[in-house]
């Protein structure tokens, strides 16, 4: 495994382990973010009204599980000081997270820029879903990692 200073463009990393996606989760995102509407909370109203059949996750939510998910394939370095989220240049939700769907990772490395503070890492992201042929996420993520 390398560590981010390791990496080069074009390098692709991929998660192992599926993260279990609960309505427990669901409602501890929904509460964090004030967010409460019922096609994330009610599983009893969406089995009746929503075109999925049960609660979906928050886009966003799904979006917030990246940074965790990218640290767990790269390994540690004590030559970095910090890595600072510089942004998204583009995210698309393509596809239902559905309460009790499993998702996991793959990033790619598109660019490395010297900034003043560190290096600035471009990495396309991908989320799928384990049981479905389409991706759930994709977007563009921006990374500061300032070096000791």
């Amino acid at each position: 495994m390398k560590t981010l200073l390791q990496l080069e463009v074009g390098d692709e990393l991929q998660q192992r382990e599926w993260h279990d996606i609960t309505q427990h989760s669901i409602d501890q995102f929904a509460e964090a973010t004030n967010d409460h509407q019922w096609i994330h909370t009610d599983p009893q109203r969406c089995e009746q009204e929503s075109p999925f059949g049960t609660t979906i996750a928050h886009g966003f939510f799904t979006a917030s599980l990246m940074p965790k998910a990218f640290d767990s394939v790269v390994a540690d370095s004590p030559q970095i000081a910090s890595v600072i989220n510089y942004g998204v240049d583009s995210l698309r939700f393509l596809e239902p997270v559905r309460c009790n769907d499993a998702i996991r990772f793959s990033f790619r490395v598109t660019s490395i820029h010297q900034k003043r503070a560190g290096h600035l890492y471009k990495i396309a992201a991908e989320c799928e879903l384990r049981d479905a042929e389409k991706l759930a996420m994709a977007g563009t993520f921006l990374m500061l990692v300032i070096p000791k």
